[in-house]
Formats: structure tokens, sequence, C-alpha cells
């Protein structure tokens, strides 16, 4: 057979087989958006893991505690106190990034603890809702406002004057001011652009925010409990406005609940925190207002314009800092009034049997995973170097914010 047969030959075959086969179909494009999500999902594993390990080693680090000395010994400053002994002994020293050798680094951690710190600390909230009827959250609501508005003002007054008293910058001063008073790291990175704050002095507001939040956080269970004799909703109030993050609040009042076996002072602690939450709405305007009123070598018309701009970022700050998980607590709060007024008998006691799982054991373990993501991303080095002077400026507004909420919740209960 010739060369020009065979050539036929053999294109004939392929047409065959592609007869019977069907024309060869393009790939699918990889689906990029699954693909990513996945990627995400598996991202923030390690992470969720190592802080709800960590929460687990302080429950039962406290359980031991309790045991061998006979004192009552709350799970969460464990799982705090714990991951920051791992964060500054042990990841402190692993890679920035995974290597041939291992696949652990600083780096892949860090989204999971991140995610613990934000979204399950947000769900442990929600869960906190459904042991409080929407009717206990009005009253406690109404009763705490005089506490909330004389403690937040009280720090948005003294702070920026103590601030300028000890020669502290504006911004930094003004940054101190919203994290002691409103709550923490969130009215700091709010605050922060509007008022055009540079990176070291939001750094030094955010190590306050960790040093004496973290303090509070530990002793103020047992200071308030001592202040205000057991009080439930006294001591309550007292943690909701003199501690600064809401994940510390949230600490300190379970702390204060598991034990002093005191459920009322854990939900009055959350409605006066999430109240004071609200005071971003008109802090964060309000300051930025100071501060371009402050600027003294600006032109008229551009001081103007930042007054006119401050009231703007108090709106995009309503609108962007008043969390979504703000309101999933109302609706479940909600969701167990309606239940609590509108089930009977056998229903009823279903409904409550699952939503005190929720208020009690998810609640319990979402907000001790949280507070050792807290623990886990607390780094000593980034409190070097600072000096003392922020330091004595934002312990003394905590003992301002603080005292002034005891006092007058004193004078009204």
């Amino acid at each position: 057979m010739v060369k020009g047969e065979e050539d036929k030959d053999h294109d004939a075959t392929k047409n065959d087989h592609k007869e019977q086969h069907g024309p060869k179909l393009p790939a699918s494009p990889p689906n990029n958006k699954s693909s990513a999500k996945n990627s995400s999902s598996s991202s923030i594993l390690p992470g969720i893991g190592l802080s709800a390990m960590t929460a687990l080693g302080g429950f039962q680090m406290a359980s031991a505690i309790s045991v061998a000395s006979g004192i009552p010994m709350s799970g969460i400053p464990c799982a705090i106190l714990l991951g920051m002994g791992i964060k500054n002994l042990i990841l402190v020293k692993l890679p920035e990034t995974s290597s041939s050798t291992s696949s652990l680094s600083s780096l892949s951690l860090q989204p999971g603890i991140t995610y613990s710190t934000k979204t399950i600390l947000q769900g442990g909230i929600v869960c906190v809702a459904a042991k409080l009827s929407f009717l206990d959250l009005l009253s406690a609501g109404s009763t705490g406002i005089p506490v909330v508005l004389s403690s937040v003002g009280a720090g948005l007054l003294f702070l920026p004057l103590a601030g300028r008293l000890a020669g502290l910058p504006s911004q930094m001063s003004l940054l101190l001011s919203a994290g002691t008073s409103i709550c923490g790291v969130t009215a700091i990175t709010a605050l922060a652009p509007a008022i055009q704050a540079p990176p070291r002095d939001v750094a030094v507001a955010v190590a306050n925010t960790v040093v004496f939040g973290t303090v509070g956080m530990i002793c103020y269970p047992y200071i308030f409990h001592s202040l205000c004799h057991g009080g439930s909703e006294h001591v309550g109030m007292c943690l909701g406005v003199a501690i600064h993050d809401t994940s510390q609040v949230l600490g300190a009042a379970l702390s204060y609940k598991e034990t002093f076996g005191d459920e009322v002072a854990f939900q009055v602690a959350a409605v006066t925190k999430l109240m004071r939450n609200l005071g971003l709405a008109f802090a964060i305007p309000a300051l930025t207002y100071v501060h371009a009123s402050s600027v003294a070598d600006a032109p008229k018309e551009d001081v103007n314009q930042m007054k006119k701009m401050s009231t703007m970022e108090g709106l995009n700050t309503f609108s962007k800092y008043i969390p979504p998980f703000l309101y999933a607590f109302l609706a479940m709060s909600i969701v167990r009034t309606g239940g609590d007024y509108l089930l009977q008998e056998d229903a009823l006691k279903q409904f409550k049997n699952a939503m005190d799982l929720l208020g009690n054991d998810a609640s319990k373990y979402a907000l001790g995973t949280a507070m050792a993501g807290v623990g886990l991303s607390t780094n000593a080095a980034s409190l070097r170097g600072v000096g003392w002077k922020p330091f004595a400026v934002g312990g003394a507004g905590a003992l301002v914010v603080g005292g002034t909420g005891y006092t007058v919740a004193s004078f009204l209960l």
C-alpha cells in the first residue's frame, strides 16, 4: 500500500472514531466561586480549631483550679491567659509562611483566629438572647439608659482634656476617648479615618483597649461583686459600662455567671454593652467635629468642609458599625418572647429546652472560643516602646467611665 492510501485509511479511521464518540467538547471552566469558597473555609479551620482547643483547655484549667482551691473559677479568664501564653511563647516563633518541612505558620492560623473573635463572638451574643425575653430586654435597657449616657459622657469629656494636659497628640486623645467610652477597637477603627489618625496613634489606642480591657475582664467580676454586694442588675450594668470591647464585656459577664451562678447579671451586662455601642452614632461625628475645629492652621473653608463631612461620617458609621448581629440579637429575643406566650404544655417545654440549650451551652462555648481567640491575638511586643503617658491617660479614663457608671447605677438601684 502506498503512502497516500495509508493516509486516507488513517483519516477515515479518525472520522469513524469521531462519529462514534461525538465531537470533543471543550473542557468546562473551573468553578472559581466554589473553589474560592472551599479555600476560604479551609483557611479558617486551623485558627478556629486552635481557638476552640484553647477554650476547652481554659475550661479544664479552671475546673482543676476550682477543685484544688475550693474557690469557684471561670474558664473564660483561663482561656484568655492560656491563649496569650500560646501566642507569645509558641506562635511568635512560627514562620510567617508555611515551608517544605511544615504547613503550619502564623499567617495560616490568623484568619481562623480573627473569625473566632468576630463571627463566632457575634453568634455567641445572639445565642445569649435565646434566654432573654423582649420585655426583659426593654426593662434592662430603660434602666440602663442613664447609666450608659452618664458614663459615656464622662469619658468623652474627661479623656480629651486629660490627653491635652499630658501633652498627647490631639488625634491620639480622641482615639482613646472613643475606645474607652464607647466600644474599644470598633470605635477606634471607626474614628481613625475620619480624623486622619496616624498608624502609631491607632496602635497606642488599641494597646490601651487590650491592656485595660483585659485587666477589667479578669478583675472586675470580683471587684463589682464586692462593691455591688452581689446585686445582679447593679453588677451587670457596671460590667457593661466599665469594660472596653464587646468581647471583653461578654467574657467578664460569662465569667461572673459561671463563678457566682448569676444569669441576670450576664443578661444585663450584654444589653447594657449593646446600648453603649449605639453611642457610635453620635460620638464619631462629635469627635470628628471637635478635631476639625481644633485644626487652627487650616483655612476656614477647609474647617467648615471637615465639619460637614463629620456629619456624613456619623451617618456612615451608624450604618456600617451597627452590625447585623444586633438585629439578630433583637430577633432572637422576640422569638423567645413569642414562644413563651404562644406555646403551651409539651410544645412550650421543648421550645424552652431548645432555647436554653442555645442560651447556656452554645453561648458558653462560642464565647469561650472567641475569648481564646482574643488571647491568641494579643502580642506583648505591640506594647513595647509606647511610653507611659498614653497608658496613664487611658487608665484614668477607664476609671472615670467605670466609676461614673457605678455611681449612677448605685443611685438608681
